[in-house]
């Protein structure tokens, strides 16, 4: 079906099972964020949202919710229901046992495991579907799981502070504070919403950050990267804070030295060796592995160099640029570290999705073209 032959109640209903999904923000990894609703004579009679991997999925919630009431009735659900076992049965064969008459779906499952098939049982038992209400909205919710399951790497979000002269820190490394605290409170949501937050041994040398969410309420800390290619890393560190309580620490380097691998793991750093030809870490082998790993989301916070390395080995899929009101001058340090051009025609072109004041500050969001 197309936009055009959705009602207004079939978007009205999609709209609630994507606040219903919105719920799982902080906690579904590695699955993606689901809602259902369970509709009968234009009443909602059952509701769900999945929370966790390994907990009940949001249709077997919602037809819970609705007992008797689900027979004949239409189920609204952000993502195709799935129709393979996983942690938890299919959720297409409880929709079946449900007496469920109808079900709109947001959007196809992009698991390879699922892509189609889930609403291809339920056509196959006669019942009615339909898919892409409200998709770009449902996509958008899950952009990391979608990510990941069709391109085999999470969706990497970077994130950086600067003057609106585009300065980032001044030539001695401050950095601290560009902007302000709604800013600072805003950037550790989205850290809270991604699986991992990826930083370089440049940031943990000269800024020692902590690389939690503690702005926000959120009942998972998400995995902590450090890009280090010689293990510099110091073994005080304050990004090793809480990695063996609930704030895991990975650790790619190019090479390992025992000694300073020892003292790393000491403090329940996990190391990954992964070189590249020229001695570095072979970062678009580093998202590949965050994949494999279930990572969805990575939210990166790190230096010029780094956010230079990442876009240029096309690892950026996201900027999320908060700019102070305020000038620093020549003398001071940038976003990027990348090579000069010869031509703008040679310049990178990015989409605009939202700018908008968080209290002084003004935050753009945008994506490479």
């Amino acid at each position: 079906m197309s936009n055009a032959d959705f009602t207004a109640a079939d978007h009205a209903f999609m709209a609630r099972a994507l606040q219903l999904a919105q719920r799982g923000l902080y906690t579904t990894t590695p699955n993606p964020r689901v809602g259902c609703l369970i509709v009968r004579d234009g009443e909602v009679v059952g509701e769900g949202w999945h929370a966790r991997a390994g907990e009940a999925h949001a249709e077997v919630l919602a037809l819970h919710a609705a007992g008797a009431r689900a027979r004949g009735a239409t189920a609204y659900v952000t993502l195709e229901p799935c129709a393979h076992h996983g942690r938890t049965p299919p959720c297409a064969e409880a929709v079946i046992a449900a007496g469920i008459a109808r079900v709109v779906a947001a959007m196809r499952d992009p698991n390879p495991l699922v892509a189609g098939r889930g609403l291809d049982m339920l056509r196959g038992v006669g019942i009615e579907t339909a898919c892409g209400v409200l998709e770009h909205e449902a996509r958008e919710l899950n952009i990391g799981f979608v990510s990941r399951m069709t391109r085999g790497r999470p969706w990497l979000r970077l994130k950086a502070a600067a003057s609106l002269d585009g300065k980032t820190a001044l030539d001695n490394g401050t950095s601290q504070w560009i902007t302000g605290p709604d800013a600072r409170r805003d950037g550790h949501a989205w850290r809270a919403r991604a699986c991992a937050i990826l930083t370089g041994i440049g940031t943990v040398r000269d800024d020692d950050p902590q690389l939690t969410v503690r702005d926000v309420d959120t009942p998972r800390q998400p995995l902590r990267v450090v890009v280090d290619s010689r293990l510099e890393t110091p073994p005080s560190a304050r990004i090793l804070d809480g990695a063996r309580n609930g704030a895991p620490v990975l650790i790619a380097c190019a090479s390992e030295d025992a000694a300073r691998a020892a003292a790393l793991r000491a403090r329940g750093a996990e190391l990954l060796v992964l070189p590249n030809a020229a001695g570095k870490v072979e970062l678009p082998a580093l998202f590949g592995e965050l994949a494999r790993r279930g990572i969805n989301e990575v939210h990166a916070e790190a230096g010029l160099k780094l956010n230079g390395s990442l876009l240029r080995e096309d690892c950026v899929d996201e900027l999320l640029l908060y700019l102070a009101p305020c000038l620093i001058g020549d003398a001071a340090q940038g976003l990027f570290n990348l090579p000069a051009l010869e031509s703008l025609d040679q310049r990178r072109r990015l989409d605009i999705l939202d700018l908008r004041r968080i209290g002084d500050d003004i935050r753009i969001r945008a994506r490479l073209a």
